[in-house]
């Protein structure tokens, strides 16, 4: 762990929460939820209100989720969480079969708090990815929390930390690599990373039966309708 600790401090990282306290709280870790914009992405929109995402930390994810299947023989949750309606946050989640999309969600602890309830977990059983202030009420409560480096807003990146809502702070900025990043650290920490990497770069069994079992989630897509979580077909 020492090693892993050297080489992201090296990298530019910061561990706010001690890492081994970090690895501690990974194994009661059950779903991993990620915001979009900022997080995936630098935030910026094109003209339909889409942001984009690479396949770098689309891996990241994949490797994660794998990652703790070989550890506990279950797939994570997985959930995106979005203020806004993102064409491209949507079409990710159906081809990376992610459990949940919500969207246009001002109040992210709706949300959270919803799928807790269905999936019979808690929110200290939640990692969550986030980069910015809409995403503090879910920060506060949640197991794990990975704040995306963005250098130009040191005062809300020093209130999180006076206020204990951040573990990890990527030393990747927004837009450029961060969720993958903060997914192989959780992989290492998982301390099964050589494993992950060689089971996929063979495309092992044990890896084509966790593919094979993630084809089957069909993501369920939610939004907010007259204060109510609602279902919507997408």
């Amino acid at each position: 762990m020492q090693e892993i600790e050297k080489l992201y401090l090296e990298l530019g990282a910061k561990f706010i929460t001690p890492i081994g306290q970090i690895q501690s709280n990974l194994q009661h870790i059950k779903a991993f939820i990620f915001d979009w914009d900022g997080v995936f992405n630098n935030g910026q929109k094109q003209a339909n209100g889409s942001s984009n995402f690479n396949e770098v930390d689309s891996m990241g994810t994949n490797l994660l989720r794998y990652s703790h299947f070989l550890k506990t023989e279950q797939l994570p949750l997985t959930a995106i969480i979005s203020g806004e309606n993102n064409e491209t946050a949507l079409w990710f989640c159906k081809r990376e079969c992610f459990n949940y999309s919500f969207f246009k969600i001002a109040n992210k602890t709706d949300a959270l708090t919803f799928i807790c309830n269905k999936e019979n977990i808690q929110p200290n059983q939640v990692a969550y990815f986030f980069d910015d202030v809409l995403d503090l009420s879910m920060a506060q409560i949640c197991g794990i929390r990975v704040l995306v480096n963005r250098k130009a807003n040191p005062l809300f990146t020093n209130y999180c930390i006076k206020n204990k809502l951040v573990d990890y702070i990527t030393a990747s900025e927004s837009g450029n690599f961060a969720v993958r990043e903060a997914c192989e650290l959780l992989i290492g920490l998982n301390s099964n990373f050589n494993d992950v990497i060689t089971n996929r770069k063979t495309y092992a069994p044990h890896y084509k039966t966790y593919i094979d079992n993630r084809k089957k989630i069909s993501p369920s897509f939610y939004t907010i309708a007259e204060e109510l979580v609602t279902k919507v077909d997408v």
